[in-house]
């Protein structure tokens, strides 16, 4: 396969002054669109490159995984010099990308009017943990958004507490949406030749992932929600365990040998039921009137699924997905970790992917899960710390190179 002459963002520089996951998923992605992504950190460090370290004196998995395409530079930014530097890197970036708690930047001295003002085709885009109101000034991180946004309150089994989800839906999640506002500034500063300001905040970004429970809490108003497996309904939502909440019916059921990830996933549509029925070997359920539409299995989903669990509880996960593909029924077995990180077709699909490190040597980290037919970046590791200093500040900014051990040594880089 040739590779494409050019990428998507090719050309594109994005200042990345953003830190832990939010905003550095962000970036992340934009650099794997083909942006030039420059990573400003501190003298010090992005505070995750010795956060829940595996490898002694080695970055960690939690920085090399979130940061991963980009460039590395130091700056202290409370100096003047560096306040000096940092403009000038704003003058020549398109993007600058920042999820500093609220005010931190204008502090700095580099309020929106004035990154404006240095540059004014610069699109300026910010992550915070809230909108505009109450909560605006509140620190917020992956599961106080999580808590805020509506997913907690809906995730987990109504006899137990409200439940995070494993999927970092508050930090990465908005990552995400920030991406798709910063793409869309790039696209409309083409046409008026200006750039804008970007903001996105964690708890409005899950809550755009909850839609579906906002539906369902106005749904409320008109009775209690069939499809869910609740028996008793108050005046919001519920918990409702691993119901898909959707029009089509679904639960992890348990298969063999009954370990903590011994499950399928199994939806129920009304044309996979007659199969399912002979797969489970009740096939007289098919056409039994109590079972047969969808309308009549609803009050008993809880019933329905311990049937179909009746017959998975003796088989492998594995097999049951085989069984149950060869009907066309939609389904996915519960993968574990270790499974998806095993797993030959992710590996081939190069979304998990084995990177060499300097101080680490080989890790695994995620791939890019956009494919876009004429923009292929490979996956590259993360910096080390301070690793472009030279190349940004002498290569391109035009510093003498005599001038960097004296800018380290007063503290500016």
């Amino acid at each position: 396969m040739t590779q494409p002459a050019a990428t998507a963002l090719e050309g594109i520089r994005v200042l990345d002054m953003t830190h832990v996951q939010s905003g550095p998923s962000a970036t992340q992605i934009l650099a794997w669109l083909g942006a030039d992504v420059v990573k400003l950190e501190a003298p010090t460090g992005d505070v995750t490159r010795k956060q829940l370290r595996d490898v002694p004196d080695a970055d960690s998995l939690y920085f090399t995984m979130l940061n991963g395409n980009k460039r590395s530079i130091t700056l202290n930014t409370k100096t003047e010099r560096g306040k000096e530097l940092l403009t000038e890197l704003i003058r020549r970036s398109d993007v600058l990308v920042e999820n500093f708690g609220p005010g931190a930047v204008d502090r700095m001295g580099f309020t929106w009017e004035r990154v404006r003002e240095i540059n004014p085709r610069i699109v300026y885009a910010s992550i915070k943990g809230f909108g505009e109101g109450p909560y605006t000034d509140y620190k917020a991180y992956e599961v106080v958004a999580q808590a805020m946004g509506g997913s907690m309150a809906t995730t987990g089994f109504e006899d137990g507490p409200p439940m995070a989800t494993g999927a970092q839906i508050g930090d990465s999640g908005t990552g995400i949406h920030l991406v798709a506002a910063v793409l869309a500034a790039l696209l409309q500063r083409t046409r008026t030749g200006r750039g804008q300001r970007v903001n996105v905040a964690m708890q409005h970004s899950v809550l755009n992932l909850c839609r579906v429970k906002l539906r369902d809490q106005q749904r409320l108003a008109h009775g209690r929600l069939a499809e869910y497996p609740n028996e008793d309904f108050g005046d919001e939502v519920p918990r409702s365990g691993n119901a898909s909440g959707g029009g089509q019916p679904g639960w992890a059921v348990r298969c063999a040998p009954g370990g903590p990830n011994d499950y399928v996933y199994v939806i129920v549509q009304p044309v996979g039921w007659r199969p399912i029925t002979a797969l489970i070997g009740r096939p007289e359920l098919a056409d039994d009137p109590e079972w047969a539409t969808p309308e009549a299995r609803l009050p008993k989903l809880g019933k329905m699924f311990q049937l179909i669990e009746e017959w998975t509880g003796t088989l492998p996960k594995w097999q049951v997905l085989e069984k149950l593909n060869a009907h066309n029924i939609p389904c996915g077995p519960i993968l574990s970790t270790k499974e998806i990180i095993e797993d030959p077709s992710l590996r081939a699909n190069e979304i998990v992917v084995e990177v060499e490190h300097p101080q680490r040597g080989t890790y695994l980290t995620v791939g890019s899960p956009l494919k876009l037919s004429d923009s292929s970046v490979p996956i590259r590791r993360s910096p080390l710390l301070g690793e472009h200093n030279e190349e940004v500040y002498v290569a391109e900014l035009g510093l003498a190179a005599e001038d960097l051990p004296l800018l380290k040594s007063s503290g500016v880089i």
